[in-house]
Order: structure tokens, then sequence, then C-alpha cells
């Protein structure tokens, strides 16, 4: 199909190059079709780098699973919420380390340093679903309201995942190994694991402490 050829290709150039980087020329070309299409289709290069957006958002996950997870937000268990964090910290990490993600994830790091409209497009879909769903996952795993506290710490388990693919050359560099294999992400992930129960231990802490 002539669109998907075009989106998937518009991810990749954009990504690597950014929106002024290259011409609907030259997408039209990797896609073997005429620059017409780009017209008919999106109106223009910057209709193509928002329907890339779109899809970028399409291919990050479906919002399906975030709905399970608002189920167990309003059941209020905070085992259950604690095991739906670790849930999706090891879906996470294992998409991430799909290939076909790298097209993708490059077009969200331009994205992040320069934010446009397509950010914002991006993170109205699974990312930013799942953002919040995660923040409110924390609230009840810890027994707190605390929504400043619970962002914060959210950040700071998502940089856990997110250092594999932002920093995937400066890790593979630490670990000595050239390619990032099932048994590192394995032990990888049992480490996000076992840091996800060490801060929310350590939030329930304070919040007892303060009491």
């Amino acid at each position: 199909m002539v669109q998907q050829r075009l989106l998937d290709i518009a991810i990749e150039q954009f990504g690597q190059h950014g929106l002024d980087g290259v011409s609907t020329r030259e997408i039209a070309a990797a896609a073997d079709t005429a620059m017409s299409s780009i017209t008919y289709h999106y109106g223009g290069k910057e209709g193509l780098y928002l329907a890339a957006a779109d899809e970028v958002a399409k291919q990050m996950g479906d919002l399906e699973s975030v709905t399970v997870f608002d189920q167990i937000i309003a059941r209020g268990d905070a085992a259950e919420a604690r095991a739906a964090i670790a849930t999706i910290m090891r879906n996470f990490l294992e998409r991430l380390q799909d290939e076909r993600s790298n097209a993708w994830a490059l077009f969200i790091m331009r994205e992040q340093l320069a934010p446009t409209e397509a950010f914002e497009r991006i993170y109205a879909g699974p990312m930013g679903q799942t953002a919040r769903v995660l923040v409110e996952l924390i609230c009840v795993a810890t027994g707190a309201h605390d929504r400043a506290g619970a962002r914060i710490a959210a950040i700071s388990l998502l940089g856990q995942v997110l250092v594999l693919k932002a920093a995937r050359a400066t890790c593979r560099k630490m670990l000595e190994r050239e390619t990032l294999s099932r048994d590192v992400i394995d032990q990888y992930a049992a480490r996000v694991v076992a840091n996800i129960d060490a801060i929310l231990d350590r939030m329930i802490a304070e919040r007892q402490e303060q009491a």
C-alpha cells in the first residue's frame, strides 16, 4: 500500500534527518511513488510529518492495555498495582529492544529535543496514557495520593528503561558487549523490577515517617 510505504519511509527519513533535512522528492523516490502521492494524501511535507507522528503513536502500542491498568487502579489493590508497574516496565523494555522500534525511536528523540505539534500527537496516544496510568498505579501501590511525588518516581522508572535505547552505545561499552543479548536484557529486566520494589518501598516508608 502506497500510504503505508510513504509513512514507514517518512518516519525513517524524518527520524534520521529531521523535517528540514529531507525532501518530499527523496521520500517519494524511496517509496517508489510520485511526489503527487504525498500532495494528494497529506497536502505536503508538513502534513506527511504529522501523519508520520500519528503512525509512530500507533506503532508504540495500543490503548486496550491501558484499559486493563485503569481497572487495576479502580480496584485499589496495592500488590496488584505493584505487579502492574513491573509489567509496564518489562513490556516497554521488550518493545524498545525490537529492531523495528529504531526508526520511530529516532523520530521521538528529535521531538523530545525540539517539540512540535507532532510530539503533542504522539503524547496523546499510548505514550501519554501509559504515563498517566503509571502515576496512578504508583499512588495505589504506595497508598498515597501524592501525584507530584508519583510523577517524579514514574520519570525515574521510565528512565531506567529508556537508557538502553537512548544511550545504547554507552550501555554496550559499559557492559563490554557488542550487542545486548537476551541474557543481558533478562538480567537488566530483573534489576529494573528490583529497583521498582526499592523505590516503592522507600516511598511507603517516607509516607509512614511523615504520618
